[in-house]
Formats: structure tokens, sequence, C-alpha cells
């Protein structure tokens, strides 16, 4: 079974050739690409504050899901569960 519709989607990634390969092969077409960078896309994505945007998304239905773990010493991440069980990658940039 193929996904039937998925409107404004958007996801990071370190290889967007790879990533619009393994969408296509779930049955999904590509509309548009655009890369973004800056403060603004971090906002947009929620990468800043890994502890303020779980504290805000929680009284919407989101659960941490294992712990908020150090990758190295460039990134924290997380990944939560919303509604619907939808799940999400968080990382927050160590400056």
């Amino acid at each position: 079974m193929t996904i039937q519709r998925m409107d404004d989607v958007g996801i990071v990634v370190d290889d967007l050739d790879a990533a619009v390969a393994f969408f296509t092969e779930l049955g999904m077409e590509l509309e548009g690409r655009m890369p973004i960078d800056g403060s603004w896309a971090g906002n947009v994505v929620g990468l800043d504050d890994i502890g303020d945007t779980l504290a805000r998304l929680h009284p919407h239905g989101a659960e941490l899901v294992g712990e908020v773990t150090r990758y190295e010493d460039s990134c924290l991440l997380c990944e939560l569960r919303g509604p619907s069980g939808i799940i999400l990658g968080l990382a927050e940039q160590l400056s």
C-alpha cells in the first residue's frame, strides 16, 4: 500500500537525492525541492532549544521516546511520539 496523500512536510536530511529516492519508492511524487538553512530554518523545524520544544508540544500529546542523547560534540538528538502515533526526530546543534 502506498501513501495516499501528504501535504507540507519538511524533512532534514544529509543526502537529499537519497531521501527523494526513498520516498519515491514509497509511491510519492516530488513536486519541488528547496534547501533552507540558517536560524529561520532552525526555528521552523524546531532545531533550537529541544527542552522548550518538548515543553510546548507536551500539552498537545507529545511524549519523549527514550531520552535526549548527545551525538559526539555536535548535537542533541531525541525522538518524540505525537498524536496518532506520529514519531518526530528533533536535533539541537551544539555550539
